[in-house]
């Protein structure tokens, strides 16, 4: 009986709203454009923070980076004054301390980095010689693409074999097949072994081990062939470098010794190097901050989306205000022949709650179409979530039965002998 009952006043509602077409539909704006922008901003909030996510995820959320940096003031001139020396970086026996001092380090990957011209037939390119052990591979890890990684035989016998980034097996094994060319990169030859898949990017400032114009080599095979010293001509004068190693990639057995064990790292490279010439990188701290920062700005966007609905509330409040008492003599009547106040209120609730309901759905329509647009004509990434439609259309909900509350209230208390007289 009372579902019945319901069922009347919702076709009595609508039946009411019909009467003034233009005027609930201009009522209804404020709620559409106010779920509109909440379901908008939540899925460029949402979108922004996955892309920052993947991103430092990149880093790999277990790792520690230890990057070479070289100090302003290390430079130093020669006898002749035109050679210039600089001596800094990372040591082989920091890699060694890392592995002894620290039981949480479970696994490191040393690399000495220098760039090279590469050349096959007619193809040549610069690329970024990466000479590492097999366990990069594990640490940062890439998808493969052909072939294989490096592995502990290569590193033992110092094998002159590579694998190489995707771009740069585009570029250099084009017309040729991949896997067993040799390939001559600087003044030595290397056998492909493998192509991996780079996926790069920077977070916070911290580039990812990567780039798309790696090759990589076994650590012993590029200490072999090019020594610790790299000799470069800028200017007029030759600039000598002797760095050992230019990364280290630590990686930490559980997440929340990672920063516990990052400290201790620190301390230790600043007993052992007289100069600051390194630079840790943690990803999860860059993790953690990235997060709470997508918080705080999913709360201001749905705050400032919020002040829409509220303003659609309050042209919800005036409409059936106005309503009200343009009904004053039909609130009477009904008073008069039996209906209850509970029945008013439930009545003008009724409508109140159709037209926010109703602006709620057409919302929606809209804020599945701004981000749809935003990603084609900006290239943004946007994300749609089923919580966000849920929460703005539950918002919508609320605000019709919180702003329809007095209206139906005002209407129930209404003396019914008075309602009569109105004219």
């Amino acid at each position: 009986m009372n579902r019945i009952r319901i069922i009347r006043d919702v076709k009595l509602g609508v039946k009411s709203l019909m009467l003034h077409k233009l005027r609930s539909l201009l009522t209804m704006l404020g709620v559409v454009f106010g779920v509109g922008s909440v379901v908008a901003m939540l899925s460029i909030g949402e979108g922004a923070s996955r892309q920052a996510l993947a991103e430092i995820r990149k880093l790999g959320a277990n790792n520690i980076l230890i990057n070479a940096m070289k100090p302003e003031d290390d430079s130093r001139p020669g006898r002749s004054g035109r050679t210039v020396m600089s001596v800094y970086g990372l040591l082989y026996t920091d890699e060694q301390r890392l592995k002894e001092s620290f039981p949480s380090i479970t696994s490191t990957a040393p690399a000495k980095i220098l760039r090279r011209e590469a050349r096959l037939g007619e193809h040549t390119t610069e690329v970024r010689i990466v000479g590492t052990t097999p366990e990069w591979f594990s640490l940062v890890q890439r998808p493969l693409i052909a072939g294989r990684y490096l592995n502990a035989l290569d590193q033992q016998t110092s094998a002159n074999v590579c694998v190489l980034a995707e771009l740069v097996a585009r570029k250099l094994l084009a017309g040729h097949h991949t896997i067993g060319q040799n390939v001559r990169i600087g003044g030595d030859y290397f056998t492909v072994v493998g192509i991996i898949r780079n996926e790069t990017a920077s977070s916070g400032g911290v580039q990812t081990p990567d780039q798309p114009v790696d090759a990589y080599i076994p650590l012993a095979t590029g200490r072999a062939l090019f020594g610790d010293i790299n000799t470069q001509r800028k200017t007029g004068q030759f600039i000598r470098e002797r760095v050992e190693l230019h990364q280290i990639i630590a990686q930490v057995d559980k997440i929340e010794n990672v920063q516990a064990t990052a400290t201790a790292v620190k301390a230790m490279l600043e007993r052992f190097h007289k100069q600051e010439d390194y630079k840790l990188a943690i990803p999860l701290a860059l993790l953690r901050q990235a997060e709470e920062t997508q918080r705080i700005f999913s709360i201001v966007l749905g705050s400032i989306a919020g002040i829409s609905l509220l303003v659609g509330g309050i042209g919800i409040m005036n409409i059936m205000l106005a309503s009200v008492t343009e009904r004053t003599r039909e609130i009477g009547i009904r008073r008069a022949i039996g209906a209850q106040r509970k029945q008013i209120i439930l009545q003008f609730l009724i409508e109140t709650m159709v037209l926010s309901i109703a602006g709620g759905l057409v919302g929606l329509g809209l804020g599945l179409l701004i981000p749809l647009a935003i990603t084609y004509f900006a290239s943004m990434p946007t994300v749609v979530t089923a919580w966000s439609l849920i929460l703005s259309l539950s918002i919508s909900a609320f605000v019709g039965i919180v702003f329809g509350l007095y209206p139906a209230y005002r209407a129930a208390m209404l003396d019914p002998i008075v309602a009569l007289r109105h004219e």
